[in-house]
């Protein structure tokens, strides 16, 4: 081989709007990681770094919704044997609130639970 034949292929370095962009596009897209890589040209690599760097720099979604079930198992949230609130969660978890709650223990909670 000639110097002339050997090369290495140089990308350009894309602007945050454009990584933004790709991440955004990976979102909407319903393509895998992978399928979105292949047909852009980019590294799985690149494209993790790219979302890890949005949603560092995106504030948390405030309003979230979620699906939310009655269950007529339970005492209803009047009855003496009321916790006041309950959330259980598919893996059989649950969290409950008894009536007159600490607003900033609460606050504190869920502030831990969304870190994990």
């Amino acid at each position: 081989m000639d110097e002339q034949s050997q090369f290495v292929a140089v990308r350009r370095r894309r602007s945050c709007a454009e990584a933004g962009q790709l991440v955004a596009e990976y979102e909407a897209s319903g393509l895998t990681r992978v399928e979105l890589c292949r047909t852009r040209g980019l590294s799985l690599a690149t494209l993790a770094r790219y979302r890890k760097r949005r949603a560092q720099s995106s504030p948390p979604p405030e309003n979230r919704c979620v699906a939310v079930e009655v269950s007529a198992g339970r005492p209803s949230l009047d009855s003496p044997a009321s916790s006041g609130l309950a959330v259980a969660l598919p893996d059989g978890r649950r969290i409950e609130i008894g009536r007159g709650f600490d607003a900033p223990t609460l606050a504190r909670l869920l502030a831990a639970l969304e870190r994990l």
